[in-house]
């Protein structure tokens, strides 16, 4: 599912979200359009004065904000985030940018370790936000978000510049609905955005360790050992492939259980 349709946003996300359960697609398409059609009346024809009046009408007069369940399902779901007004740094990217493009303002989405961020360019100026609150970020502040992430020896590399199309913009997504779904115990729900995840990216093996976890959890146990074999073959050099043949063996003590 997905692999081959035209991507596209925010429909793709919401046609996502509602297969894995999570949302409405009907529901957060209303959302979205009432909220691109009455984002038309802070055009000006300074861009940076039609910058200034989006961030102020999105953070302070509609109140889009970081979900206090940071890391939840409901945080991660764009279409949750349009009708609740609160998410986290990627779906509140994802509706600023595409607010901004109704507005004919260049807004780009960084990925970050761990979070996203928003790119400006008017004439030559590049302007750095943070999407939680719409505040400027320098590149010093872009470094400290990176270390904190990654310890203080991480490099600001030149990759964390550089846009990212709708494709990588839908994989964070899945991936952090994949989180929220292991913390809220939806191991159906995570073993789907395994699945999709797989579709894009069948050469990332940390995957096929994470639906080996998600898949125990479910008492897949065939499944799960499938994917630590996979992970062994390819993986001969990966310093974690002691570990990981040790959790096979282990797996492979264990009963199936059917579902």
């Amino acid at each position: 599912m997905f692999v081959n349709d035209e991507l596209s946003l925010p429909e793709s996300a919401f046609e996502i979200t509602q297969h894995l359960g999570f949302s409405k697609k009907a529901a957060a398409n209303w959302a979205w359009l009432e909220l691109a059609g009455a984002v038309l009346s802070h055009y000006h024809v300074d861009r940076q004065a039609r910058l200034k009046a989006l961030l102020t009408w999105f953070y302070r007069d509609l109140g889009f904000c970081a979900k206090a369940d940071y890391f939840s399902v409901e945080a991660a779901d764009l279409a949750q985030c349009l009708t609740s007004r609160q998410g986290n740094s990627t779906t509140l990217s994802v509706v600023l940018m595409l607010l901004g493009k109704q507005l004919d303002l260049q807004l780009e989405p960084l990925l970050l370790p761990d979070t996203t961020v928003l790119s400006c360019r008017i004439d030559e100026t590049v302007t750095y936000l943070d999407a939680l609150t719409g505040t400027e970020l320098s590149r010093h502040q872009l470094h400290v978000l990176v270390r904190g992430e990654l310890g203080n020896s991480a490099p600001m590399k030149p990759k964390y510049l550089k846009p990212v199309g709708v494709k990588r913009l839908l994989s964070r997504m899945l991936h952090e609905l994949k989180a929220g779904a292991i913390l809220s115990h939806k191991f159906e729900s995570a073993m789907e955005c395994c699945n999709l995840l797989l579709q894009w990216h069948e050469d990332d093996l940390n995957l096929n360790r994470e639906r080996a976890f998600i898949a125990q959890q479910l008492g897949c146990i065939s499944v799960a050992a499938a994917d630590l074999q996979h992970f062994v073959d390819h993986s001969p050099h990966d310093p974690i492939t002691e570990l990981v043949k040790l959790q096979l063996k282990e797996l492979n003590e264990e009963h199936e259980v059917y579902h």
